[in-house]
């Protein structure tokens, strides 16, 4: 039971950094958080790759 609880608490984790550094750089900040929410921790390095999004 704490290693469901430990992994979703990552998990979510994941999403709220993945949104917010898309947002910060310009990204899609709602893809960014259902890749975080796909791959976790695995998808953070990736958004600090993510261009910005083009206006």
């Amino acid at each position: 039971m704490e290693l469901l609880i430990a992994s979703a608490a990552i998990n979510i984790a994941c999403i709220i950094l993945c949104h917010q550094i898309a947002k910060r750089r310009g990204a899609k900040p709602v893809f960014w958080g259902v890749m975080g929410a796909l791959f976790g921790p695995f998808a953070i390095p990736f958004v600090f790759l993510a261009k910005p999004e083009a206006q």
